[in-house]
């Protein structure tokens, strides 16, 4: 594979520097916009779609344009940091490590801007970032800006290797991966694979939704929202049977549909993993780490509404917002409790027992790069042993309560073994009463057989899916 010169192409139309939100009474641009959701995101450790999205709700003046443009770049400079950082450091002879955090981030939106969005000129692109320089800096500052950035417009980024010939430094170099992520993924797919994943985890994810099945069907939720958004592209997932892969559609919420209830956003690979716990009418089921309740609302779906669904979570503000889901989608027959996996659990959730415990449990987060771009310079691999600690334990925590006969479904939204296959042995090892059962055993809609793999587990990739790198096993408890 040959690098590209990038495949993001920009907003149809320029920024508009007349509007938006203000900062000590003058307008904010779209790109001054973006560097202060960035320095959020590095300084504060905010999560990129909620700073983004706070930032956008404050500059409701913004035009569709700006707003698209703000977007665009904040993910596109977290996704591409690396590889900014690359380029700029080869143009600059004494190296930018030392350079205030802000001009490093205003140099790179201005070289992102240089290098990937074709349809924003290049002399716009210098001249905002070297005015943010300077104000941060000063002229010096400027003057450095300014002749590394009209260096960059002329010359370009250095070579990138070959993703074919040496698919490591292409990872490293083209995708932006740490050597140390590089090496997991080559360990886990082949290199051409491994590249596709690089790839595609550097393109924009689409919006997925879920049609809630009680209220419509997939095909007449298509329908619905094509007569909403014309302009939007909707396509039917290949995995998920309640999945639509909707690009050209921001802010679902302003929807009709969404009003009615008809539909929620949900990745395809998290729909797959409801699918394969599985819910019936009068089950008992115990959604563990509920968050902001999209499977809890999956799993009621499947079930007709006819489910009792326990859904835990120990943050209350994503227990609020899973009630509001739930209310939104007319499933209301779920109980919302706040509780700490990290602990035994209480014993009003361990009286009758479930038939079916969903562990979708806190990992690296490495299987969804797409959407969560700042896990690349969060994560390290000293976190992973940790993590895979923490789900073994949820597990030991969890399985008390599951009835003799009752299947447990462990999910991470990752693909390394540490914490995927190596967690359900260790599970198995200390709970010898528990066996994999293989996927194609959930029945249903899923075409289980292109995505399992050979211990039985569920695999979805967004290079093969268009989905988040998920894994989810089913553990049969003996009867």
């Amino acid at each position: 594979m040959t690098a590209a010169k990038g495949p993001t192409k920009g907003p149809t139309k320029g920024p508009t520097k007349a509007n938006g939100p203000t900062n000590g009474g003058q307008p904010q641009s779209a790109r001054a916009l973006a560097r202060d959701v960035l320095a959020r995101v590095e300084r504060d450790g905010a999560y990129a779609g909620r700073a983004l999205a706070t930032a956008l709700d404050r500059g409701r003046a913004l035009s569709p344009e700006d707003r698209a443009l703000t977007t665009e770049l904040v993910y596109g400079v977290l996704r591409r940091r690396s590889r900014l950082d690359r380029a700029i450091d080869a143009l600059a002879r004494t190296g930018t490590g030392n350079l205030d955090p802000g001009v490093q981030i205003a140099l790179r939106t201005a070289a992102y801007q240089i290098l990937f969005l074709d349809r924003i000129p290049a002399y716009a692109a210098v001249s905002e970032g070297v005015e943010a320089c300077k104000a941060i800096g000063g002229r010096g500052v400027a003057g450095f800006a300014n002749a590394l950035l009209r260096k960059l417009a002329r010359t370009g980024e250095p070579a990138l290797p070959d993703g074919a010939g040496d698919p490591a430094g292409y990872l490293e170099a083209a995708v932006g991966f740490p050597a140390w992520l590089v090496r997991l993924l080559l360990d886990e797919l082949p290199a051409s694979e491994a590249v596709a994943f690089g790839d595609a985890s550097m393109t924009p994810a689409p919006v997925a939704l879920r049609a809630n099945a009680p209220r419509i069907a997939r095909d007449a939720l298509v329908a619905r929202l094509a007569a909403e958004r014309p302009g939007a592209a909707l396509l039917p997932s290949s995995i998920a049977p309640d999945a639509i892969l909707a690009r050209r559609f921001d802010a679902p919420a302003t929807t009709a549909a969404w009003r009615e209830g008809l539909f929620a956003v949900q990745d395809a690979g998290a729909q797959v993993v409801a699918e394969l716990c599985g819910a019936a009418p009068g089950e008992r089921i115990l959604d563990a780490c509920a968050g902001v309740g999209g499977k809890t609302a999956h799993l009621l779906a499947l079930s007709g509404g006819q489910a009792q669904v326990d859904a835990v979570d120990k943050a209350p503000a994503k227990l609020h917002d899973a009630s509001r889901t739930l209310q939104r989608l007319g499933l209301t027959s779920a109980r919302l409790v706040a509780g700490d996996l990290t602990r035994p659990l209480d014993s009003s959730l361990t009286t009758l027992g479930y038939h079916r415990i969903l562990l979708d449990a806190p990992c690296s987060g490495l299987g969804v790069l797409r959407r969560h771009p700042e896990a690349l310079i969060r994560r390290s691999p000293d976190d992973l042993a940790a993590l895979a600690a923490q789900q073994l334990a949820m597990l030991a925590t969890v399985a008390p309560a599951l009835r003799p006969g009752g299947l447990l479904t462990y999910a991470v939204c990752t693909f390394e073994r540490q914490e995927c296959e190596e967690v359900v042995a260790a599970f198995l090892r200390a709970h010898p009463t528990f066996q994999i059962e293989p996927a194609t055993a959930a029945g249903g809609r899923v075409p289980w057989g292109q995505l399992m793999d050979p211990s039985g587990a569920v695999r979805t990739w967004p290079q093969r899916d268009d989905a988040d790198a998920f894994y989810a096993v089913r553990l049969r408890a003996r009867g």
